[in-house]
């Protein structure tokens, strides 16, 4: 049966045992905040929908149909529902209660509770978009139903398989850690022993070697920066290689900057976190050079949000290919990048003496064990000077003058 078929809700238990899988999971409303989920293969369950204490909605795995039947989890689903109008946080119940018809926890239930974890802890919304997915289309195909004190280490690997048959091999090391961290929650939780999925690295297939960027050396750059005077882009697509070339940051990140995060008074560029890939707000100094070409294109998109806009609300700034489309028409597809400039400037700025603080600081790159610690503006003054030798430095490439002193 298809949903579009549903006539009334609750759902009678011949429409539940109907119901048809489609190309992708779906999920039913059947009664106050109790839903139906059908997976893409086939697998049924319910899932509640309550609000936390907080104030913020969160979601609680009620087992799989046809084990809960419809009656059993209605019944569930008021009681849980009752105690949320009380002010009770559910999440406590999801660690002591089992599933209503089962004396056991499911893998389901305490990936749910984890995932949301993730989400009250403020992941941005790209990762939790990632979870969502993979624990969707291939964690739970093989893992939801199973009481999560009896998943072994071969239906663990069984997901590690499944992604790597389809080469997906840096979303397999992201899930099998996903799941290591779902066990790790449950032993805290004394839902199980022991984690099934924590020696999965060693039976992984092998990544292949990690192929970097392509991005030019310093005895290359005097040639380029001759053949980008002569290229015939538009000034605001030179401009968005120069800023991303001056400054070293992500191109994403300039492609999708916005004006009320520069203070060109103050040569300072202020990222937010949520647009940074380690969720800081992250500083970034600004050359004399750099102020002064933001300026002229401040004439041409200042009455826009973005520095680089687009053509409308269907591409609101300039495409993603804007950069390296750029380097194509001057002769240098798979000779430089856009990323391939952050390592370009990384190796001229150690090469010539510049502390890796202070580097690894500009390039907004976080080691282990300074995490906790990190400041937004750390190496602030170090970081002006480099900043302004470097864009010094590669005009003097360009342009043939006077190089500036090492450090």
């Amino acid at each position: 049966m298809k949903r579009s078929g549903i006539k009334r809700r609750p759902m009678a238990d011949s429409v539940l045992k109907s119901l048809e899988p489609e190309d992708k999971d779906y999920q039913e409303k059947d009664s106050p905040g109790l839903y139906f989920r059908v997976k893409q293969g086939g697998t049924k369950s319910w899932n509640l929908r309550y609000k936390r204490p907080n104030g913020k909605w969160a979601w609680m795995g009620l087992g799989g149909y046809p084990a809960v039947s419809g009656k059993a989890a209605r019944e569930e689903a008021e009681r849980l529902l009752k105690l949320a109008a009380d002010g009770e946080d559910l999440k406590s119940h999801k660690a002591t209660e089992a599933a209503p018809g089962d004396d056991k926890v499911l893998f389901e239930t305490v990936a749910e509770d984890w995932f949301q974890r993730k989400i009250d802890a403020g992941r941005a919304a790209g990762s939790t978009r990632q979870m969502r997915m993979y624990l969707d289309s291939d964690i739970y195909p093989v893992l939801a139903g199973i009481p999560i004190d009896e998943v072994t280490r071969s239906q663990c690997t069984e997901v590690q398989r499944r992604l790597e048959k389809r080469k997906a091999l840096n979303i397999a090391k992201k899930v099998r850690s996903w799941i290591s961290q779902i066990f790790t929650q449950a032993i805290a939780e004394e839902l199980c022993d022991l984690n099934p999925a924590s020696e999965l690295r060693h039976v992984a297939e092998k990544q292949p070697e990690t192929k970097h960027y392509p991005f030019l050396l310093e005895a290359e750059l005097p040639e380029f920066f001759q053949a980008l005077k002569q290229s015939p882009s538009r000034k605001i697509a030179l401009t968005l290689v120069r800023l991303v070339l001056r400054t070293a940051c992500r191109p994403g990140m300039a492609r999708l900057a916005k004006w009320d995060e520069f203070d060109l008074d103050d040569a300072l560029w202020v990222i937010p976190a949520k647009r940074m890939k380690m969720r800081r707000d992250h500083v970034i100094p600004l050359s004399h050079q750099a102020v002064f070409e933001l300026r002229e294109l401040h004439e041409l998109t200042g009455r826009s949000a973005y520095l680089f806009p687009g053509n409308g609300s269907v591409n609101p700034t300039l495409s993603e290919n804007t950069i390296n489309n750029a380097l194509s028409l001057i002769g240098y597809k798979g000779r430089l990048v856009g990323h391939g400039a952050r390592h370009t400037a990384s190796t001229l700025l150690r090469e010539h003496g510049w502390q890796r603080d202070f580097v690894e600081t500009h390039l907004a790159h976080v080691e282990k064990g300074v995490a906790g610690v990190y400041n937004k503006a750390q190496y602030l003054k170090q970081r002006r000077e480099m900043m302004q030798w470097y864009s010094d430095y590669l005009d003097a490439l360009e342009n043939g003058g006077k190089v500036p002193a090492d450090p």
